[in-house]
């Protein structure tokens, strides 16, 4: 390879949706990652003979996937199968408190008007109209968009732009704004658990992301195969580009030349390269891990500004007793009192995820199950009481009337602790910074930084946490790099630089 590669660092979903970027606009590209296959918390756990999604179960967003495959010249079809899910989840309150949500809006209402009134049927109409008006008003200025700020996103349509962002309510909370439209409890629960798919509490989140509930309301996928196939799929198509991939491999750190990036090292080599794109938490170059050269590029956060880490049980195992669907949650009695202790340690109640990855055509005996409770992003400096822990899980499902029989030898427990060692600097945080305050979505990295030639990817950068996100990280870094070499060089492999394209 030549000295003006690519390198990038992290083969997560961010870094393989920016190396096919790359490469399809001719950049050699070389990814260099450190555990043994691609796709970063997007990872198949072998359990029992098989596989499980330890990560992201589903994805929404469906257009930023067909995007970055076209972009490649290919079609998502020819190489994953996506099966879109007619129930969004199952959620319990108690054995005879069960609410399903469904990708038909109106099967939603007419479920909501069953479970909880008429009244509530309505507002929920309204909540979703709300909810879709937030994704509208923030998709283009600030999903889209490098380095949005709070008066760019103001000015982003002139007087009509200031109009929207104002009614969008972005300095109430997420738990306030909910109460205006539901007078249950229990729906309220239900969409302020949307904060936690970025590591945060509904009680602290701003209520902008209810835009969450439109983006499920527009579609949700699973793959065929497992989530891990996606990854897969990527990392075939960029091979295919001409990607180089190097698992297995450590990078020690970036080392920069006149004050721009110029090399990368790991533990038995060292690669010239003109410029880096970081796919792991941003922290790890914040805190040194990546070098001394690279560390003044990323402010660091303190511990309580971390999201939510959790604890995961992947399981083969037997259920009796509730008719799990995919998606199952069962809540905790007390929602604020769970999130005042879950910002210093462990609920005696949790609410509890269960995905039941055989439930389309399951026909009875052993499945494969991810369990998941939140946890404070402890992992690097507190004990971890994971037998408590499971003792609540397992409460909290006896409560809602289900058994999971588990077995230790087809059981394997992640940990905050665990989550820090396979994501260095994050204490075991999953989604960075947690979105608390209405500026926190705003303080999140960039992917350019203040060093020439170094760019950031991934979830805990702009625009966020998710898979789509993290891929739409991915090609905002992608297109950063090549703005830069088109301004710095006078010309180039026909390169065409621009805006992430409308769906």
């Amino acid at each position: 390879m030549p000295r003006d590669r690519i390198i990038i660092i992290g083969a997560g979903m961010g870094g393989l949706a920016a190396a096919l970027s790359l490469a399809s606009q001719g950049e050699e590209v070389l990814v260099i990652e450190r555990q043994a296959s691609p796709g970063g918390k997007m990872r198949r756990l072998a359990v029992g003979g098989q596989g499980i999604d330890g990560g992201p179960t589903v994805f929404t967003m469906r257009w930023v996937l067909e995007q970055v495959f076209a972009e490649a010249g290919a079609d998502v079809s020819d190489h994953v199968t996506l099966e879109p899910l007619a129930v969004l989840a199952r959620h319990a309150w108690s054995p005879s408190e069960r609410l399903d949500l469904h990708a038909d809006l109106a099967a939603s209402a007419d479920a909501i008007g069953t479970f909880a009134g008429a009244g509530e049927a309505r507002r929920f109409i309204d909540f979703s109209a709300e909810a879709k008006r937030i994704y509208q008003t923030l998709e283009k200025p600030f999903l889209r968009s490098q380095r949005p700020n709070p008066v760019s996103l103001a000015m982003s349509n002139g007087l009509s732009g200031m109009m929207d962002v104002a009614r969008i309510n972005p300095f109430e909370t997420m738990w306030k704004g909910l109460a205006r439209h539901f007078r249950d409890p229990r729906l309220q629960q239900l969409f302020g658990r949307y904060a936690t798919y970025c590591g945060s509490s509904p009680f602290l989140a701003p209520a902008t992301l209810m835009l969450v509930a439109h983006v499920e309301q527009a579609g949700v996928w699973s793959v065929r195969g497992g989530m891990h196939e996606l990854a897969l799929a990527l990392d075939a198509l960029a091979r295919h580009k001409g990607v180089s991939f190097r698992y297995g491999e450590a990078v020690t750190g970036i080392g920069t030349e006149g004050g721009r990036v110029a090399w990368v090292s790991t533990a038995t080599e060292r690669f010239d390269c003109t410029s880096v794109i970081v796919n792991a938490d941003a922290q790890a170059v914040a805190t040194g891990l990546l070098g001394g050269d690279v560390k003044p590029a990323v402010t660091p956060i303190q511990a309580e500004q971390r999201s939510l880490s959790a604890i995961t049980w992947a399981a083969v195992a037997e259920t009796s007793g509730f008719p799990l669907a995919r998606h199952n949650v069962f809540f905790s009695r007390d929602y604020e009192e769970e999130f005042r202790t879950l910002s210093t340690g462990y609920p005696g109640e949790p609410t509890v995820y269960v995905c039941a990855q055989d439930r389309e055509g399951h026909g009875g005996g052993p499945e494969r199950l991810l369990l998941l409770v939140n946890s404070p992003a402890n992992g690097d400096h507190a004990p971890q009481p994971l037998a408590r822990v499971e003792v609540a899980m397992r409460a909290k499902l006896a409560q809602c009337g289900l058994s999971v029989d588990f077995n230790a030898d087809t059981t394997i427990i992640t940990d905050p602790a665990r989550f820090d060692a396979l994501f260095p600097a994050t204490g075991g945080a999953l989604y960075g910074r947690a979105s608390h305050g209405w500026m926190a979505s705003f303080q999140r990295p960039a992917a350019r930084t203040k060093i020439p030639g170094l760019y950031l990817a991934g979830g805990s950068v702009h625009p966020g946490p998710g898979v789509p996100m993290a891929m739409l990280s991915g090609r905002l870094a992608a297109q950063s790099l090549l703005a830069s070499r088109v301004s710095t060089r006078r010309s180039r492999r026909g390169a065409t630089v621009g805006g992430i394209s409308t769906a």
